[in-house]
């Protein structure tokens, strides 16, 4: 026969145990509902963006003009159409420029950082994303400028 004290104890331990099987299922059934690619091609090595959970990774995006070409355009039209290529990608993904909480900027030069900048605070909503901007000994296709992005739905 229980004793008062271990009847007591036991439904206080089982209280506990039950919230945690709830909060895991809950857990667990969120961060596999939504993992997919946005805009993966066949046969290409990357996905444009990745949704995992509730955040989006957002591959390195650059700017190139309405011709496809990056090489002769200067840098704040490459930052403007590649903030413009993460929108894309952002949006696509059912999510928005506010969602975005990181970003890398990529750059071959530093001189044009100050140029990068005026085009980024006026294109990228805030508050602004943390950010890390880096320089590169060159970039594909010839362009000035790349950038990555994760974005997180509130």
């Amino acid at each position: 026969m229980r004793s008062h004290t271990q009847n007591k104890y036991s439904k206080i331990i089982q209280r506990p145990l039950w919230a945690v099987g709830i909060l895991a299922f809950c857990t667990f059934g969120s961060a596999f509902s939504q993992n997919k690619a946005i805009d993966f091609k066949e046969g290409m090595p990357f996905s444009e963006g990745y949704v995992a959970g509730n955040t989006l990774y957002v591959a390195g995006q650059q700017g190139p003009d309405s011709h496809g070409k990056v090489t002769g355009t200067d840098i704040t039209l490459q930052t403007t159409n590649t903030i413009a290529a993460i929108e894309k990608i952002v949006k696509k993904a059912g999510f928005q420029m506010t969602d975005i909480t990181s970003v890398t900027v990529y750059v071959t030069d530093l001189n044009d950082v100050p140029k990068m900048n005026d085009a980024y605070k006026k294109l990228m909503p805030d508050p602004k994303p943390a950010r890390a901007t880096v320089q590169v000994a060159g970039l594909i296709g010839g362009a000035k400028i790349e950038i990555s992005a994760i974005a997180v739905k509130h």
